[in-house]
């Protein structure tokens, strides 16, 4: 029986979104002194529950706004659950907003010790493995360049090249491949495969069924922050489409 490595179990995310507008610090501390503040509760996720074993590949569908995102950062551990719990086995590799730990004046190439340094890598591995990492994103003539001044479409594949440039033993992606041309989607998908092969587990968000349909054997639908359905992504992609001819 395949190990389980996420566990998400009755998880809740709660905000607390200000119910009028602020124009400045100042004004805030003002009215939180004089409790003046006002909030709407908005729960972002509701209850989900969510069991993912060592080497599934899992895509998550969804509009905008329906809780994909804040899902892979519970997951990610950026936030934590109102209610619920959630456990984690294994080191994540993530890859969850464009520009997420680029620091923008700084250059490219040494944007790669940054977001090393931030998955756990050391210098020296970094230094080891840079040129694989130039050479698959095909910036070498980039590399010096401030990371500010990169596309969307640019900071994708170093964002990619970064992430994959040893096999993780939990990938998650959260929309990064939407942007970049086609010729590079498909060489990120056939890395992406053959981690997979190698026992990978895959948490993969995308508004492109084919993608999802590609790279994932299962599938859970979010609607605005809750279930709607899981199973294989086949029929959860099929699902979704009809929903909303």
């Amino acid at each position: 029986m395949k190990e389980t490595v996420i566990q998400v179990e009755d998880a809740t995310v709660r905000f607390n979104i200000a119910s009028q507008k602020i124009d400045n610090i100042k004004e805030y501390f003002v009215k939180f002194f004089k409790g003046q503040l006002h909030f709407r509760e908005f729960l972002a996720l509701k209850n989900i529950s969510l069991e993912i074993k060592r080497g599934e590949a899992w895509g998550i569908v969804g509009r905008n706004g329906a809780g994909k995102s804040t899902l892979l950062r519970l997951i990610c551990g950026v936030i934590a659950p109102t209610t619920g719990s959630v456990r984690v086995n294994g080191n994540i590799s993530p890859i969850l907003e464009l520009g997420a730990g680029f620091d923008p004046e700084l250059t490219a190439g040494e944007n790669i010790y940054l977001q090393g340094a931030l998955l756990g890598h050391s210098r020296a591995f970094m230094q080891e493995h840079y040129d694989e990492i130039v050479e698959f994103s095909e910036l070498a003539e980039f590399m010096d360049m401030p990371i500010k001044n990169y596309s969307t479409g640019m900071q994708a594949r170093m964002a990619f090249s970064v992430a994959t440039v040893v096999k993780p033993e939990i990938l998650i992606i959260d929309e990064a491949l939407s942007v970049g041309d086609a010729a590079f989607q498909r060489k990120c998908a056939s890395r992406i495969q053959k981690m997979l092969q190698g026992n990978v587990t895959l948490l993969f968000v995308s508004h492109s069924n084919t993608m999802v349909e590609q790279l994932c054997e299962k599938a859970l639908w979010l609607r605005k922050g809750e279930v709607v359905m899981t199973g294989s992504a086949k029929e959860i992609c099929a699902a979704y489409t009809e929903h909303y001819k």
